[in-house]
């Protein structure tokens, strides 16, 4: 599944053709997504301009002129690309091309969804921030806000591990299973520890709270100025699917090994994050 540096890339790729531009024409060529679009979707923003196009946690918010929202999410396989019309020589037509935006700026752009666990609605005036899917989301992560104290004070009284906490959209917007063991093992810090551990019994940070704050910030930071970059996985990753390759922290001489964490993967070193 895209995680918030790929739902960046897309939302920086898409920009340009659809910020300030009005859909001239909107194509649906199936009912449904991961639900069936809402009622009277295609007219709803037929004529209407893009305000703002912007990112919360892994969604694409797309501020309209009729005050509405459009709310976009990729799913697992969902990816939007940017086609010029009336061009000479236009790309084939693909069985998973389920949505078309016809844009005044003389682009159409494109959501390809091979699995259709992507999903669109339309959210009305005022009501964004109570949507089901944002309503109860954290901070974004690379807000100036997502520090150490606000890690540290979701995490409180957690029982549960710190990578399933990092999981948490309600604990941060956004990060996923790839770069929670990024942050992990850059900071140090196990991923089978106890999430409460990086507080005080009060809420009061801990120095890995801060220290696990920047590493998120900064393998964040890291992917999406690469996300334009050919680089190999290993190249791309520190732990992530490097299983049984040696640590890429300094001086460490351990081996990064595997586990299964709440039915996912999970990379780290025992040797360095304790």
């Amino acid at each position: 599944m895209p995680e918030l540096p790929e739902v960046e890339e897309v939302r920086r790729e898409i920009l340009p053709a659809m910020e300030g531009a009005r859909f001239e024409r909107v194509e649906l060529r199936r009912r449904n997504l991961r639900r069936p679009f809402p009622r009277d979707f295609a007219a709803r923003l037929t004529g209407r301009t893009v305000r703002a196009l912007r990112r919360r946690g892994k969604y694409l918010v797309a501020e309209l002129s009729s005050d509405e929202s459009l709310l976009m999410h990729l799913g697992m396989s969902g990816w939007f690309r940017v086609e010029r019309e009336g061009s000479a020589a236009p790309e084939p037509a693909d069985a998973h091309d389920h949505v078309v935006f016809h844009m005044s700026s003389g682009a159409a752009v494109v959501f390809n969804d091979p699995r259709r666990f992507g999903a669109m609605d339309l959210v009305a005036p005022g009501k964004l921030a109570r949507h089901r899917a944002l309503g109860a989301m954290g901070p974004e992560p690379l807000d100036p806000a997502f520090d150490g104290a606000a890690l540290a004070r979701a995490c409180a009284g957690k029982r549960t591990s710190l990578k399933a906490a990092l999981l948490d959209q309600r604990v941060v917007a956004g990060l996923g299973n790839i770069y929670a063991a990024e942050a992990l093992h850059l900071a140090g810090l196990s991923p089978r520890r106890r999430a409460s551990t990086i507080a005080t019994p009060s809420g009061q940070p801990k120095e890995s709270a801060h220290r696990l704050a920047r590493a998120i910030k900064e393998v964040l930071r890291r992917a999406i100025s690469r996300s334009s970059k050919p680089a190999s996985r290993g190249s791309r990753f520190r732990v992530y699917d490097r299983e049984g390759d040696r640590c890429t922290t300094g001086r460490c001489k351990g081996t990064v090994r595997r586990f299964v964490q709440a039915g996912r993967s999970t990379f780290y070193c025992p040797d360095c994050q304790q």
